[in-house]
């Protein structure tokens, strides 16, 4: 693409297949994890075969029963959540869960997580060797309880010992959730990809507050929880195009306050290769499928054809318009 106007094209002609690494998916919009549960409470609602992949919520090696109420609440330009990776366990997920999604047909990711090393081990071996599962996303936005309660994914040597012990014991690809809370993005980035990750997906929510003035009371029992939702776009978007350029061969699933086609665009433009929609299912249980239909007709009305034509053609300014 260049500075010109782009000449549209038919929205019949685009083609929305993609790949991420070895994975081929029908579509570049996946269901994001812990806004679409196992994905069977949304069968009523939308065409989950018509998906291009579905994150399911955070899975654990035990079952979880979460945070206390309240523990989620609407913001200005989003929500705050502090669910607690509420979950039914590995061993149910397996034998309850996945074969309803690997009836689907659509690319199947398991996002996983740990409260130390050993947990997170144990789940990648459990979940990673069973058949029908095509990626585990690697959840480091945890708490380490070992160690203080630091998060594994804001420091670049503790990712790239987690990660390559996931690696070492999972038959599926590793795809690494990365926490914007971090402080040097492009660092945790290259310290996943060299500790053999397949790829990155980012962002993970952003850790806030809200405050009811009435009660005088945080608006969520933990006091603080995850921002998702448009608040955080303009901050994914610049993650994305960060790692993106630092490591053009990485495959990035972008997301964080998709709720339209021409968000999606935005993402696979900055350098992401799919794009998971997560808040926006809150409100409305068919957004992936909406949005779905609105990227190609963007991308019809842009002039590109293929969304391997749309991953990372972001133009930068002429220098002397900087």
């Amino acid at each position: 693409m260049s500075g010109a106007r782009p000449i549209a094209i038919d929205a019949t002609r685009i083609d929305l297949a993609c790949e991420f690494g070895p994975l081929r998916l029908q579509s570049p919009l996946l269901a994001a994890s812990g806004c679409f549960a196992y994905g069977q409470q949304f069968a009523a609602f939308t065409d989950l075969r018509a998906l291009g992949g579905l994150s399911t919520k955070g899975i654990s090696p035990l079952p979880r029963h979460g945070n206390p109420l309240p523990r989620i609440c609407e913001t200005a330009a989003g929500m705050l959540n502090s669910i607690g990776l509420e979950n039914v366990g590995a061993q149910a997920f397996l034998g309850e869960k996945l074969p309803f999604l690997r009836d689907l047909g659509i690319s199947v990711w398991v996002n996983f997580f740990g409260t130390d090393f050993p947990t997170y081990i144990e789940c990648a071996r459990t979940l990673g060797n069973a058949p029908g599962i095509d990626a585990l996303e690697l959840n480091i936005s945890c708490p380490n309880i070992k160690h203080g309660g630091i998060e594994f994914g804001t420091v670049p040597e503790v990712a790239h010992r987690l990660t390559r012990a996931c690696v070492e014991v999972s038959a599926a690809p590793i795809v690494v959730k990365l926490t914007p809370n971090a402080g040097d993005i492009v660092a945790m980035a290259d310290a996943v990809r060299q500790a053999g990750a397949m790829g990155v997906s980012m962002i993970n929510t952003i850790t806030g507050m809200a405050i009811d003035v009435r009660r005088r009371r945080p608006r969520i029992a933990t006091t603080y929880g995850g921002l998702s939702g448009p608040a955080i776009k303009p901050i994914a978007l610049r993650m994305v195009h960060q790692v993106a350029r630092a490591f053009p061969d990485l495959p990035i699933c972008g997301m964080g306050g998709v709720l339209s086609g021409e968000d999606a665009l935005e993402f696979l433009m900055a350098g992401a290769r799919c794009v998971q929609v997560g808040t926006a299912n809150f409100a409305e249980p068919g957004a992936c499928l909406r949005i779905t239909h609105e990227l190609r007709a963007v991308m019809a009305e842009v002039g590109v054809a293929r969304v391997a034509d749309a991953v990372g053609c972001l133009e930068a300014w002429p220098a002397e318009a900087a």
